[in-house]
């Protein structure tokens, strides 16, 4: 598949965020644990950004914590359904008579649980970022059918004006720069998203960390680290308070400058949705600046023929 193929794979967004599926969960629970690797693993972490009512927790490996149990509403996330540490997970939550859910295309995963949401396949799972997140919000937030909609307005925009991203992307590539990305509550995972997206899209190397901790840890080295010159560092904007007051001083006391990426929305879920899409854009830029294949994920099929 070409770029142009996979920019139309990148539109599909705005129709992903419409879908209204949720799910029946009890009406008296302890905890969320979620399950889920790499585009399919992000999706719990931007949700625990999003949902404080009760403690959510998210898994990326083969087991699961000693409290999950009868009081836990347990969610394996898995774009493909066959992502043998989400396939685990929810095994031993089964066993442990937790509530157990899945969002997945189908695969092994969706032949284990019963109360599922099965969303359309041939994506590359973290283009389908929409279907898998939405069933989230629908069911912890709930979201409405209007304010999906106004969602699905807003993504595209973006699909229509992506010059901003598009030109970061190709400064990036063009100055083989290493992003450098730093977000901050409620986008910290939204930052480490335009970290993979770089990684797969881009097949690029790149940091990211979030305020105030890094200014606990990565501010030591901003001013003195080994070719400081090949990184390109990115924040976003429009904070206010204690976190801009950081970044602005972070700036001076360091001797670096942020390019500051302001999201447009009325609220935090609109926010990281655009700021989702713009790095979608900004790495599919660096990956066409670089002459890479954007769904091209060769090496992570051979390492998981290797390990079979």
């Amino acid at each position: 598949m070409t770029e142009l193929d996979f920019i139309e794979e990148l539109k599909t967004l705005k129709k992903q965020v419409i879908i209204g599926d949720s799910f029946n969960i009890p009406e008296h629970f302890d905890n969320i644990v979620i399950s889920g690797m790499g585009g399919s693993g992000i999706v719990g972490k931007l949700f625990s950004e999003l949902y404080h009512t009760k403690p959510v927790i998210c898994l990326d490996d083969y087991n699961i914590p000693d409290f999950v149990g009868k009081d836990t509403v347990f969610i394996g996330i898995s774009y493909s359904g066959n992502t043998e540490e989400t396939i685990s997970c929810t095994n031993q939550a089964l066993k442990k008579g937790a509530h157990v859910y899945a969002i997945t295309s189908g695969g092994d995963l969706s032949g284990l649980v019963k109360e599922k949401v099965i969303i359309p396949s041939g994506l590359q799972p973290r283009s389908a970022i929409g279907y898998m997140l939405m069933p989230l919000l629908n069911t912890f937030l709930h979201i409405d059918a209007e304010k999906r909609e106004a969602l699905s307005r807003l993504i595209n925009e973006i699909d229509e004006h992506h010059e901003e991203a598009s030109k970061l992307g190709k400064e990036i590539s063009l100055e083989k720069k290493i992003p450098a990305i730093y977000g901050f509550s409620p986008f910290r995972y939204v930052a480490y998203r335009w970290k993979t997206q770089f990684n797969e899209n881009s097949k690029l190397m790149a940091i990211n960390n979030y305020f105030p901790e890094l200014n606990h840890n990565d501010t030591m080295s901003l001013r003195d680290t080994y070719l400081k010159e090949t990184f390109f560092f990115i924040t976003f904007g429009g904070s206010s308070g204690k976190i801009s007051r950081r970044i602005d001083a972070t700036e001076k006391v360091t001797s670096t400058k942020f390019f500051k990426v302001t999201p447009l929305g009325n609220d935090d879920i609109e926010k990281m949705f655009y700021l989702i899409h713009f790095g979608d854009y900004m790495s599919l830029e660096t990956a066409i600046s670089r002459k890479m294949d954007p769904r091209d994920v060769s090496s992570i099929e051979d390492l998981k023929r290797l390990i079979k």
